[in-house]
């Protein structure tokens, strides 16, 4: 189980960008912390959720 934004969930094995997507988040207008450090969205792709592993995935919203 990791823990992403705030809740356990089995994400072990996905990568970033493949639990960005099942979860209907657009990778372009988000951030990712993972275990305290900032992903670059280059990286989506390459980097796999471990167990353990703590994400924190912030949304851009626009307005006015």
């Amino acid at each position: 189980m990791a823990n992403i934004n705030g809740s356990e969930i089995n994400a072990s094995g996905k990568t970033v960008y493949e639990y960005l997507i099942e979860n209907n988040y657009t990778p372009a207008r988000v951030a990712v912390e993972l275990n305290g450090e900032i992903l670059s969205k280059t990286k989506f792709n390459d980097t796999i959720i471990n167990e353990n592993d703590t994400l924190e995935i912030v949304g851009f919203v626009g307005g006015g």
